[in-house]
């Protein structure tokens, strides 16, 4: 089966034809450094990690950029109610972000630009969009010109004459029943503060839709593959980039527009505005182990709401026990082996695990055919055990099948000095047959979240999925 994605544009499932044969260039909507990002928002990101890993595991070279909103309506506001500057407000936000998706086993994109390090390149848009009327100005502001771009509405299935011809919005934020002109450069108000930038268009700074417009292009070109973001970006601001973009090279912009579903808890979008919002750094102050959230927020369709509970990360923490128990199995096994019944298990569980992401990245069934994997190896392992190679070939695969999934093959070196030593102090115990000192090291290494497991072959560790 070829690879296929649900366009958003065509509301259909086309198979997947980046502009070069071997190389995907992607779009990622990052965060808006207002405040901490929620579990809410890294739904996208994980959704748009898996969409990066399955294509590496293609075959594809990947280029993903990811923007830091670190200028709009909401920086700006929470930064002068502080009374510090814009980096003051947002750096530290910033940081927070990438310890999260460090924490999350989310791999770094090729590129995160910010912003406020690309004033330049989107007055150098602005300009071209007055010159070629789609952009007007209007006081110190400058505005885009939605009756100048025919194809306005074609992402998000709107008719332009059910817009507000000739209305102007400045809010970097809105609905789509107050679509109309918006603001592509904003003059300079005593609300801005010391945010404003002098430039060739006037004192002040952009508005929100002109920066990944800027930013994607400089990086990325002026056509590339995919353009990913939550449903709630569809309008008005991928509308908006597209209508920019392609209103200043007159060609298409992006080929493929995927877009995740919201994640819900309490039966509502995880939302600031709602104010029913958690934190990843929350959840793992709680002692939650951030690869259980990770499982959480992969396991579900992109295109399907997901609703987060504790069951869930519970059933989240069971599964990554499983998987890694079985990694363990499949390292300590020896025997015969039997090479038509182990290869007959490889074979369906790469199918299964392939069939599933090529369909739009239908998780679901691919996670199912891994587990399937577990059962059949383990069965095998039971009666005849593994050879050498057979051994070597199920962890190459499964590590294959990790390198989407990304909870099995954790690092686990780093033992500190402290821990190293207990354990050979229980080794030694043992040996003495001083049992009770044994059962006492085990359980404190237990409360420090280190699992022993003492096997025919020696004494194993591992580390506790909370």
């Amino acid at each position: 089966m070829s690879l296929r994605f649900y366009n958003t544009m065509t509301r259909s499932l086309e198979e997947f034809k980046p502009i070069k044969p071997d190389e995907v260039r992607m779009y990622t909507c990052g965060p808006t450094v207002y405040a901490p990002a929620h579990v809410g928002n890294y739904r996208a990101y994980m959704f748009e990690d898996i969409l990066r890993r399955y294509l590496i595991y293609k075959g594809y070279r990947v280029t993903q950029v990811m923007n830091l909103t670190d200028i709009d309506d909401k920086t700006i506001r929470d930064s002068n109610a502080k009374g510090i500057t814009l980096n003051e407000h947002t750096q530290p936000i910033k940081d927070m972000f990438f310890e999260d998706i460090d924490r999350l086993n989310i791999q770094r994109a090729e590129y995160y630009p910010a912003a406020t390090e690309h004033i330049g390149e989107m007055v150098a848009m602005v300009e071209k969009l007055l010159e070629r009327g789609h952009a007007y100005r209007s006081g110190d502001s400058i505005y885009y010109k939605i009756s100048s771009f025919p194809n306005y509405g074609s992402l998000s299935h709107m008719k332009i004459e059910d817009l507000m011809a000739g209305a102007r919005i400045d809010s970097d934020e809105y609905e789509k029943e107050t679509a109309s002109d918006f603001a592509l450069w904003k003059g300079w108000t005593e609300k801005d503060g010391a945010v404003f930038w002098e430039t060739s268009l006037g004192k002040g700074r952009p508005g929100w839709h002109i920066e990944c417009s800027a930013m994607s292009m400089k990086y990325l070109g002026e056509q590339f593959d995919i353009h990913t973001g939550g449903v709630d970006n569809i309008f008005p601001h991928h509308e908006n980039e597209i209508a920019q973009s392609e209103g200043v090279t007159g060609d298409k912009f992006v080929n493929y527009w995927l877009h995740n579903a919201h994640l819900i808890l309490d039966s509502k979008k995880m939302a600031k505005s709602e104010g029913n919002f958690i934190t990843v750094k929350e959840l793992t102050e709680q002692g939650h182990d951030p690869l259980a959230i990770r499982f959480v927020l992969l396991s579900t369709h992109y295109r399907q709401q997901l609703n987060f509970t504790m069951d869930g990360l519970g059933a989240a923490k069971a599964a990554i026990t499983r998987l890694r128990d079985f990694k363990s199995n499949v390292e300590s096994a020896s025997g015969s082996g039997d090479g038509i019944a182990v290869n007959e298990a490889i074979e369906k569980a790469v199918r299964g695990f392939e069939e599933g992401l090529d369909n739009d990245l239908n998780i679901s069934p691919s996670v199912a055919a891994v587990f399937d994997f577990v059962r059949d190896i383990n069965s095998i392992i039971a009666d005849n055990g593994l050879s050498a190679s057979e051994k070597e070939s199920v962890l190459e695969n499964l590590k294959k099948f990790d390198s989407v999934l990304g909870v099995i093959f954790v690092d686990e070196s780093g033992l500190d000095a402290e821990i190293e030593e207990m354990i050979q102090k229980r080794l030694n115990a043992r040996k003495n047959k001083d049992f009770q000192t044994a059962d006492e090291i085990r359980d404190a290494l237990l409360s420090k979240g280190i699992i022993l497991e003492d096997t025919p072959t020696g004494t194993k560790w591992k580390r506790k999925i909370s």
